[in-house]
């Protein structure tokens, strides 16, 4: 399959759901959860789309939820593969919220998805590469790849993490160490 490339638009994949009360959370907004579930359920789609397979999420990057979502505005995301490594794809997820009385819309949050095709026995599978065809998507396809390069490097870098080594950055927050034995 490497020698099969695809428009990303062919794995575009966009959802919308009216917020209810059963989606609500303790302080009255819609639960973060529940958006994270929307989100994930998004990604699933968009990569098992592009690769034709199906899609495990393996991780994810920077969740910030930058505007609370109301009960009855209408959520839409928005999902599109954003890089392909030989298994993995990085699936770009915008969330927007939109008052469907005013028509104002907000964003309420981005994120990146990591997801790796899999066979029935849970083998990696190779999927397409991908034909980039505007700035925006090469400007994705680099920032994805700086993003999972440096997440490389920082989980080589101290493969046993050691204590006494950064015991001194304590000193920087805002904790007491109330550990009494040896470090």
């Amino acid at each position: 399959m490497s020698n099969i490339h695809k428009n990303i638009e062919e794995s575009q994949v966009t959802i919308s759901q009216l917020m209810l009360p059963s989606h609500e959370n303790f302080g009255g907004k819609i639960h973060g959860g529940y958006i994270l579930s929307l989100m994930d359920q998004i990604a699933f789609a968009c990569a098992s789309k592009h690769s034709k397979y199906y899609c495990v999420t393996a991780s994810v990057d920077t969740v910030n939820f930058l505007n609370a979502i109301e009960v009855g505005e209408l959520v839409t995301l928005k999902a599109s593969v954003n890089y392909v490594g030989r298994t993995s794809m990085v699936i770009g997820i915008r969330v927007e919220a939109e008052n469907i009385h005013t028509g104002a819309k907000k964003h309420c949050n981005s994120s990146y998805f990591t997801m790796v095709a899999k066979d029935e026995n849970g083998v990696g599978k190779e999927v397409p590469g991908l034909i980039l065809d505007s700035k925006t998507e090469i400007r994705r396809f680099l920032k994805s790849a700086h993003r999972l390069a440096t997440k490389k490097q920082k989980k080589y870098q101290e493969p046993n993490f050691e204590i006494e080594k950064h015991i001194h950055e304590l000193k920087n927050h805002k904790v007491t160490v109330a550990y009494r034995g040896h470090i």
